[in-house]
């Protein structure tokens, strides 16, 4: 009679295994498990500023100095702030006197470098709200020591630090999470230049030719067609008076 209790757990075991083993069986006839999303590709800056265009010089520093790998770190960043990096053009630093940059100490240049880079995001639509907010954080440091001015007059935007104001010129990259724009100029904050370099203006635009109208065209046609008229009817006039003198000294031979 004791035993009862224990044959009838046992009952209930081998009732309950078939079950546990089918909804095993069903689980692993649903498939594997999903892979993984893909990690997201991250632009790499070093190519971009190789390829895009003149921004040798600035890529040049910004490897030399190891900037380049601060910005593609916040660039592969997980945090969602991304980054956005002012690149000036090589004609940019042709126009800085070469003394400017190469009296640098490597820290001095580092920190030239880092001002071109902010820990952000940026795309062009917020350039207004930027300028209202302004001056913004650099990876040099905070607004009131690196910070830089933005500006956006109709559409026109500038970027000012210390001695150099910059004409954003162009947008290179704009894609989520990383930004680059290209400028006219080198910014030169007052921190690292404590007087101003000297710093070649930048050209003015060739004046584009002024289009002729038709109608000047033709009245310019028209005076010389009627200048040549003119000079028709001179040589005419004038062969038709040495027809009539002709006429007369012959028929005053004549009667002689």
């Amino acid at each position: 009679m004791e035993l009862k209790p224990a044959v009838l757990a046992v009952a209930v075991l081998c009732l309950a295994l078939p079950r546990v083993a089918l909804s095993q069986k069903k689980a692993l006839a649903g498939g594997p498990a999903p892979a993984p999303a893909p990690a997201p590709r991250h632009v790499d800056l070093a190519e971009l500023l190789s390829l895009a265009g003149p921004y040798g010089a600035f890529l040049g520093y910004l490897t030399k100095t190891g900037v380049i790998a601060t910005l593609q770190s916040q660039a592969n960043s997980t945090d969602g702030q991304g980054v956005t990096v002012f690149a000036p053009e090589d004609s940019a630093f042709a126009a800085i006197d070469g003394a400017a940059l190469s009296n640098l100490t490597a820290d001095q240049l580092r920190t030239l470098m880092l001002c071109h880079g902010m820990p952000r995001y940026y795309p062009l639509s917020s350039f207004s709200a930027l300028a209202a907010s302004s001056p913004v954080a650099t990876f040099a440091g905070g607004p009131q020591q690196y910070g830089v001015n933005v500006t956006d007059a109709a559409g026109t935007i500038r970027v000012e630090s210390g001695w150099a104001t910059a004409k954003l010129v162009s947008s290179v990259y704009s894609t989520p999470p990383v930004a680059v724009y290209a400028l006219n100029r080198v910014l030169l904050p007052e921190q690292i230049f404590p007087t101003a370099p000297k710093v070649a203006p930048v050209p003015a635009p060739a004046p584009a030719p002024e289009p002729v109208h038709p109608d000047k065209a033709n009245d310019g046609a028209a005076a010389h067609g009627s200048t040549d008229a003119k000079s028709v009817s001179c040589r005419v006039g004038a062969g038709r008076l040495l027809a009539i003198l002709a006429t007369m000294m012959a028929t005053s031979v004549l009667m002689i």
